[in-house]
């Protein structure tokens, strides 16, 4: 019993979100009443009809393109990271150059990247890195650097090593922010991801977004905008899970 209350509890704020936004967007569908703006229940028949036709492998193509850039942004970011946060002498020599590149709009490389990378998946698979890179690096620094130095001193006085304080001190203590991070820049590369998918390129739910728009069929534009959402709002939910499950000190 105890289960199904708990389980009841966590469910019930989503199901409330969701009747929420559905309600929001009948609402605005009506006073609109613009075809552009079709009523939440037109759009998930054609959800469900789109699921049966190409929609899935468009998903498949942009979930691939975030997942492979994440994981390099996180790859190359978070050893940078800590070792810069670590390292105060390396860090002070890297931050003019992670303060006047960090503020620049990477999107405005995206004409360059495409013609140099071509227009396949790299181009838009090394974009999203690089935005994504950025955030979690200039986080993951600052959470190394605001680590507390009592920590460092009694492993230190244990005989650890350089390694030892990476693996025992520095990533588990930088690990919520690292995950905070992520989940930033899942949101960011989501947006990137649509701008990326709607120039030179047929693959993709932003492809599958602007050419429902173009052919005026709004109610599989929305199909199209829901899947998108759907597929961020469980790629954050793992992400949620693996602090959790990786964090659980700050949970208890």
């Amino acid at each position: 019993m105890g289960w199904v209350l708990k389980k009841a509890g966590k469910t019930l704020p989503l199901l409330s979100a969701v009747i929420i936004l559905l309600i929001a967007w009948w609402l605005l569908s009506l006073g609109l009443k613009s075809p552009a703006v079709p009523p939440p229940l037109e759009a998930l028949k054609s959800l469900w009809r789109s699921m049966q036709g190409d929609l899935p492998a468009h998903l498949g193509v942009s979930l691939y393109r975030i997942l492979v850039s994440l994981f390099l942004a996180t790859a190359m970011a978070v050893p940078l990271g800590l070792f810069l946060g670590k390292n105060p002498e390396m860090d002070t020599k890297a931050a003019p150059l992670i303060y006047l590149t960090y503020p620049v709009p990477k999107v405005v490389f995206m004409p360059i990247l495409l013609i140099v990378l071509g227009i396949g998946d790299v181009s838009k698979i090394v974009l999203i890195t690089l935005i994504a890179f950025y955030q979690i690096l200039v986080t993951t620094r600052d959470a190394a650097k605001n680590l507390d130095k009592e920590y460092v001193i009694s492993v230190r006085s244990l005989g650890a090593g350089s390694w030892d304080l990476y693996r025992h001190v520095y990533l588990p203590g930088c690990l919520p922010s690292i995950l905070t991070s992520l989940r930033l820049g899942l949101g960011t590369a989501m947006a990137v991801l649509f701008l990326v998918e709607t120039y030179a390129t047929q693959k993709g739910i932003g492809f599958f977004i602007l050419d429902s728009l173009s052919r005026m069929n709004y109610e599989e534009m929305f199909a199209g905008i829901i899947a998108m959402g759907l597929m961020g709002f469980v790629l954050y939910l793992l992400l949620d899970k693996a602090e959790k499950n990786l964090c659980a000190w700050i949970h208890t």
